[in-house]
């Protein structure tokens, strides 16, 4: 079972969540997408793959900082969890990927595993960003094996 927590501001990245999750059912793994992320309703030994895009000055979209706030809280170990991010971002700002940089630094405070580099997508490039997170995506399979 993978959980897919998604965070969007403007669906950018949820929809690159929705192409993700459908190649992931397609290659036979079970998905959970969240859309609103709560930690009592996750698998803390699972493996969550986090999609984020960074909003304003670096800042987590609406959607999931209540969650990033309920991890930072938190007092219990991830250290069974194993994660992967993709983030989407502009690099004309100092702050590129600044969300998912933020998700990832905390998950790996509480001890939980990355299994890959983060992915991060950057706004000025002429791919979609759909596109650039499928083409990544055999790596994390790989690594989920």
């Amino acid at each position: 079972m993978i959980d897919i927590l998604v965070g969007s501001q403007m669906g950018a990245a949820e929809y690159v969540a929705e192409q993700v999750a459908e190649t992931l059912v397609q290659a036979g793994y079970e998905i959970n997408v969240h859309l609103k992320p709560e930690l009592d309703h996750l698998n803390p030994s699972g493996v969550w793959l986090v999609i984020t895009s960074t909003y304003g000055a670096g800042d987590l979209p609406d959607n999931i900082q209540p969650f990033a706030d309920q991890i930072a809280q938190d007092r219990r170990d991830l250290n069974t969890l194993s994660y992967a991010v993709i983030t989407l971002g502009d690099s004309s700002y100092d702050t590129f990927c600044e969300a998912g940089r933020r998700l990832a630094n905390l998950l790996s405070a509480k001890g939980a595993v990355s299994l890959i580099n983060s992915l991060e997508i950057d706004a000025q490039q002429a791919e979609l960003p759909e596109d650039i997170a499928l083409a990544w995506l055999p790596k994390l399979m790989k690594c989920l094996a």
